[in-house]
């Protein structure tokens, strides 16, 4: 049977991962760059697991600065075929309160500055990956699973509108997401959602919501310290969702996986593929460049 393997990307708040069996630390370098940290890799009811702290411990990186081609690098070469990242959110609904999850489906791209950070591809190489679907269906009904097992309050679906950051949303743009009909708001996952897919990974998030944005007139207005207080009150509970979701993944028939979803992608003709684009590219999609 196929080794059973899930990586954390851990957000604001989650900078380690207790309870790891046979833990070691791994510091990575990638064609792409160091990743946000040092990684943990370890075992948990049996599978294998990789942690990363996605702004680095201490919190050093903004979400604008993230080296997100590194990180899904760094989980690649660790053999993670399922990923999961763990985001604080703003809700932009009344129903979607500070402290539970939504286990979102769907992305809306609002950043402008990420263009290197998106893709693998280019320089050498053009590819186009199916993305209607950004979210790991297998992966993110594992993930509503484990949450709810964990006692979570887990919201089945939702969009998550991804902006550049490191400020949060003007009040007019807050009103504008909204009618939208946008679900929550964050800085980070839609990048990651990318990559894992160019990178055959299966992924998901699991969005904790801290704060109702800027939107709500009765509620305050989102600050690092409101979102500080919720992420503590809940800190065990992503941990708690993490167990669960190793146990349940220990269960499975067969591993959830996403290889093979690269395999008509690549537009470029294998005798115009550069030399330095088959090194950067190799590990991710080396058997389909001739």
């Amino acid at each position: 049977m196929t080794e059973k393997t899930l990586g954390i990307i851990g957000g604001s708040g989650l900078y380690d991962l207790p309870g790891l069996e046979n833990r070691e630390t791994v510091d990575l370098e990638t064609p792409f760059g160091k990743p946000s940290d040092a990684l943990v890799t370890g075992t948990l009811h049996g599978v294998k697991m990789a942690f990363l702290p996605r702004h680095g411990r201490g919190h050093r990186i903004a979400p604008n600065e993230l080296p997100f081609r590194a990180n899904i690098h760094a989980m690649k070469q660790l053999g993670m075929t399922s990923v999961i990242g763990i985001s604080a959110v703003g809700s932009m609904k009344i129903d979607l309160r500070p402290g539970e999850l939504v286990i979102i489906d769907q992305f809306i791209d609002r950043t402008r500055g990420r263009t290197d950070e998106s893709t693998f591809f280019g320089n050498g190489c053009v590819a186009h990956a199916h993305f209607a679907d950004p979210i790991w269906e297998p992966l993110r009904k594992l993930a509503l699973k484990a949450a709810r097992a964990a006692g979570a309050v887990a919201h089945d679906g939702g969009i998550y509108l991804c902006m550049e950051g490191p400020l949060f949303s003007t009040r007019a743009e807050s009103s504008l997401y909204r009618s939208w009909d946008v679900d929550v708001i964050g800085m980070t996952n839609l990048q990651e959602a990318k990559l894992a897919r160019e990178a055959e990974i299966a992924y998901s998030t699991i969005a904790l919501v801290t704060d109702y944005d800027c939107w709500h007139e009765t509620e305050g207005d989102v600050d690092v310290a409101a979102v500080l207080a919720v992420l503590k009150a809940n800190g065990d509970l992503a941990q708690r969702v993490v167990a669960e979701l190793a146990r349940f993944t220990s269960e499975l028939a067969e591993p959830i996986s996403a290889a093979g979803c690269m395999e008509h992608a690549v537009m470029t003709a294998p005798d115009a593929i550069t030399k330095d684009a088959r090194r950067r590219l190799d590990l991710l999609v080396g058997k389909y460049l001739g």
